[in-house]
């Protein structure tokens, strides 16, 4: 009867090909919406250039080898900005969620350096580094910092009190208590930290690179705006969303397999 049920409810399920085809028929209409509009003149082909016009650009800096140099670039700088900021806001996260004389210190005034828009300190960031890699990678550094560092002590804070008194009573060290009890308690938050932190180091990038840069996707969107080459900025929204979408599926995967173990509710 069992074996039944799970067949039945198997079967019931769509397969991964009809939940990916289900994920683009949005899109999908959007886009030839999109290109009958524009071939008919009902939308203006400056303003709005068609999908195929898009898409023509889009081999043509392939081709040059232009986008793939300019990616390249603006990837290490995003990556770089995160791996530094994401790794402080674990370390700062759980400092300050482990030790309460530590949030006492440290918490107010980072909370009040998250409230400080990123655009507003660029001027300093420019003043102080220039304009070269330094203050893109500080910059990218600071929108990925404080995702990871709240649900770090979101999650730590979030943790059953009765594991740490468990813990003592099995005569678990601090050590020990914080690998192999906080830290997989914590998981779920510093997954979405990260998660959160990757999305925020991609749009970071791009405040950084249309600011100041000679260089990256950003700096390539800027050029394009001032020869109003439309195609081309609308190129390099479409990479900017494809790395942001392909990094966070990539966190995901990792997420799934640190989280094997939880039977949460898949939909």
């Amino acid at each position: 009867m069992t074996q039944r049920a799970a067949a039945v409810g198997t079967a019931g399920r769509p397969g991964k090909a009809a939940m990916a085809g289900l994920g683009l028929l949005l899109p999908g209409s959007i886009l030839i919406l999109w290109q009958v509009l524009g071939h008919y003149g009902m939308i203006s082909g400056m303003l709005f250039p068609t999908p195929y016009t898009i898409a023509e650009s889009f081999v043509m800096l392939s081709s040059s080898g232009d986008l793939w140099t300019n990616l390249q670039i603006s990837t290490v700088r995003a990556l770089s900005g995160f791996f530094l900021g994401g790794g402080l806001g674990l370390l700062f996260g759980m400092l300050v969620g482990l030790f309460r004389k530590s949030e006492k210190l440290l918490d107010p005034s980072l909370q009040m350096i998250r409230m400080i828009p990123s655009l507003a300190v660029v001027p300093l960031f420019i003043l102080w580094f220039g304009i070269g890699e330094e203050s893109k990678v500080l910059l990218i550094a600071k929108g990925a910092f404080f995702p990871v560092y709240i649900h770090t002590f979101m999650g730590i804070r979030g943790t059953d009190n009765k594991l740490f008194e468990v813990s003592k009573v099995l005569g678990f060290s601090r050590v020990k208590q914080i690998v192999r009890l906080v830290l997989p308690a914590a998981v779920p938050n510093i997954m979405l930290g990260v998660r959160l932190s990757l999305g925020l180091s991609w749009l970071g990038l791009v405040v950084a690179e249309l600011i100041a840069s000679t260089s990256g996707i950003g700096y390539m969107m800027s050029d394009a705006r001032q020869f109003a080459d439309t195609p081309v900025v609308f190129v390099g929204i479409i990479v900017f969303a494809a790395a942001g979408l392909l990094s966070d599926t990539i966190v995901r995967l990792i997420e799934r397999r640190l989280l094997r173990w939880q039977d949460s509710y898949q939909g």
